[in-house]
């Protein structure tokens, strides 16, 4: 059985479940525990379980990952909150340098089990400072494990799974989806979601959309406009998680339909769309009937104006367009 709830109110449900699982959990961050944390995800979490658990910490970002990479080297589950996702440059030393590296660099003699949560993305009018997608920031490193989930399920059964894992993870959850609602197993479900394991979210015969993160869900707008005004029947793939990438999921994909289009909200030049269409290119050549489309934000800063702003991240129409870009002639 399940229930329909908001995306925020999955995170919190998973925040504290596993709290009450396991007593090495605890929550780090500005603003988590008096206020509900900036999005209301960690709302009550601080009256149950206290001040020694859910702890508000200074405004520090790099004070508060390294407090966390300390913590979880010393047998504890941390789960930092950033504010938003452009908070984590002021502590890249201690997510790229320390959390990611201390496995390798003690021979496998210490783990690092922590949790970074970061919201991002456009459409709020945060301004160019507050509006990244980063996604491709912390694939890029080794040692990271990278989760983007778009719906409440995914959210709240990615998350325990990260809670869970010995290895650092970054949590990168979309500012937009934090209202949407959706089905989640019921509270008497342990709702588990795996790392590295792909959602087909649509079947489809004719041309593969690989949507992240939010753009997941335009990609399955643009699939039914596909559908309705062009007869085009499109697959849609929600990776669900970037390290690791179920690679196969979407190549069998590719090779079914023999197109694929990729749909980011960070910046083209080196993103996530850009490894993952040289990636299908390599491994599935001999099927692509055209070359891999990509439909990612603009490239320039993000605008604070709304009328600019909307036209800086993908919306469905831009992937419809790119999807009947691979059916000219090439």
């Amino acid at each position: 059985m399940s229930r329909t709830i908001r995306y925020r109110e999955a995170l919190n449900e998973a925040l504290r479940e596993e709290l009450r699982r396991d007593e090495t959990v605890l929550l780090m961050g500005q603003d988590i525990g008096l206020f509900d944390g900036a999005f209301g995800v960690t709302e009550g979490l601080l009256s149950e379980f206290g001040e020694r658990r859910v702890r508000d910490t200074p405004i520090s970002e790099n004070t508060t990952v390294g407090m966390g990479v300390g913590a979880a080297m010393a047998g504890l589950r941390p789960v930092v909150e950033m504010m938003t996702i452009n908070f984590s440059l002021l502590a890249m030393d201690q997510i790229v340098n320390h959390a990611a590296q201390i496995h390798y660099m003690f021979g496998g003699q210490a783990r690092v089990p922590l949790v970074i949560r970061m919201p991002q993305g456009a459409g709020h009018q945060l301004g160019p400072t507050h509006s990244h997608s980063w996604e491709a920031f912390f694939v890029h490193v080794p040692g990271l494990l990278v989760a983007a989930p778009s719906t409440p399920a995914d959210a709240k059964g990615l998350l325990k799974a990260a809670i869970r894992s010995d290895d650092p993870v970054v949590f990168i959850e979309h500012e937009h989806l934090y209202g949407q609602r959706g089905e989640v197993p019921d509270l008497d479900v342990d709702h588990v979601v795996a790392f590295g394991r792909a959602a087909i979210r649509r079947e489809g015969t004719d041309v593969t959309l690989v949507g992240i993160s939010r753009q997941a869900m335009t990609a399955w707008r643009a699939a039914d406009l596909l559908h309705a005004e062009h007869g085009i029947s499109a697959e849609v793939i929600d990776p669900r998680t970037l390290r690791p990438l179920d690679l196969e999921t979407i190549l069998a994909s590719v090779r079914k339909t023999n197109r694929c289009v990729i749909v980011e909200e960070g910046w083209p030049r080196g993103g996530v769309a850009a490894d993952l269409a040289v990636q299908i290119t390599e491994q599935a050549f001999d099927w692509l009937d055209a070359p891999v489309g990509r439909v990612t934000g603009a490239d320039v800063p993000t605008p604070y104006a709304k009328s600019l702003e909307q036209v800086a991240f993908p919306h469905e129409h831009d992937v419809v367009t790119a999807a009947l870009a691979t059916f000219r002639d090439i």
